[in-house]
């Protein structure tokens, strides 16, 4: 945990941040950068609440910054856009997602995969190359290179664009590298959270059959019903899994709680695919005898690059997947961080920024 002084700056900014691992919210000033030559300034507008930020604000992993203005999934539009900015202009609809910077070199960055460079910067709670420290979305402004911002067509609303650049690029690039988003396939989704709910539109707008795998027998309604999953399956219930082995292409795994993996990789057909998505703090017993019979494959995957995240809300908006969302007041926000804790939300947190968010709030 790290501690970072309140300033005063010609480029004076206001949001919400923790000051320390209690994890309280309350109103803070400080500054944006300066816009730089290759920089786009833009109001924010509206803000996700991921989970993570949860976790951050009560430095649950270890590497907080305080005062900590968490927000990835910040959308809004522009207002200054610097000298030798190509991409946008003052008044285009654009967000920034998880990482606001990235090494630009190294071989991740060249093959459009920023978001596994060693050198990526967080767009929270993390510290640019010159040790500036870097605020997110609840907050009033955002300053970002162009590279690391996305254009969010005019056919989507902001509201519902925001936690796509956190949720629904979390889900959507696994489904499209491990070749789960071809028409037909059978895909699993594990957890039925902010997540969750995502993946199963995604893997229904790539016309996938879509089985949801809960713990909980009362959201089955939802999400057949709801969400348009095609069945659902009770983890704990042994006839119904054993009813379904071998039946799944892939499985996408969004929980983040402790479970065991040797029922789920007993659902996928060989060469069937499970990709954990959830932070999971807890070491997972992987039972490999299960994997060698069938060729099956365990792995994890962090969001998209900039390049697959501007695909990703794209196809968002061509095919209408849309997170389910409260809208909250910035003044809620501490609510919703203790009913998020409950997972009393379906599905996703955004606060209304630009129409609560005031200096003196």
């Amino acid at each position: 945990m790290a501690t970072q002084p309140e300033f005063e700056h010609p480029n004076k900014a206001f949001g919400w941040a923790a000051r320390d691992p209690s994890g309280v919210f309350s109103p803070f000033n400080f500054s944006r950068r300066e816009t730089g030559e290759k920089d786009v300034a833009f109001k924010i507008l509206y803000c996700g609440i991921c989970h993570t930020d949860l976790h951050m604000a009560k430095n649950e992993w270890g590497n907080s910054i305080y005062p900590l203005v968490p927000g990835h999934e910040l959308v809004g539009v522009v207002t200054e856009v610097g000298s030798k900015v190509e991409k946008f202009k003052v008044g285009d609809k654009v967000g920034v997602g998880f990482m606001v910077d990235s090494c630009r070199s190294c071989q991740n960055c060249k093959d459009n995969l920023e978001s596994y460079c060693p050198r990526f910067t967080a767009t929270s709670s993390a510290k640019y190359h010159d040790g500036t420290v870097t605020y997110g979305g609840y907050s009033d402004s955002m300053v970002a290179d162009e590279h690391f911002v996305i254009r969010i067509p005019d056919s989507l609303s902001l509201d519902v664009a925001a936690p796509l650049l956190c949720a629904g690029i979390t889900v959507y690039s696994p489904l499209r590298y491990f070749g789960l988003d071809k028409p037909g396939m059978n895909i699993g989704v594990v957890g039925l959270g902010g997540l969750g709910h995502m993946a199963v539109k995604f893997a229904k707008a790539f016309g996938a059959n879509v089985t949801v795998i809960s713990t909980s027998p009362n959201k089955e309604k939802e999400a057949i019903e709801h969400l348009g999953a095609d069945t659902f399956l009770i983890s704990h219930n042994p006839n119904q899994m054993k009813a379904a082995m071998g039946s799944l292409d892939g499985i996408i795994d969004t929980v983040s709680a402790d479970h065991l993996l040797l029922p789920l990789i007993g659902l996928l057909k060989s060469h069937g695919k499970l990709v954990i998505v959830g932070v999971v703090v807890k070491p997972l017993e992987l039972p490999v005898y299960a994997l060698l019979g069938g060729r099956k494959l365990v792995a994890g995957s962090n969001i998209g690059g900039i390049k697959e995240t501007q695909e990703m809300i794209d196809f968002a908006a061509k095919h209408d997947v849309k997170p389910d969302i409260e809208v909250v007041p910035i003044d809620y926000v501490n609510t919703a961080m203790e009913r998020l804790a409950k997972a009393d939300v379906k599905y996703r947190f955004v606060i209304d920024v630009g129409n609560t968010l005031k200096p003196s709030s």
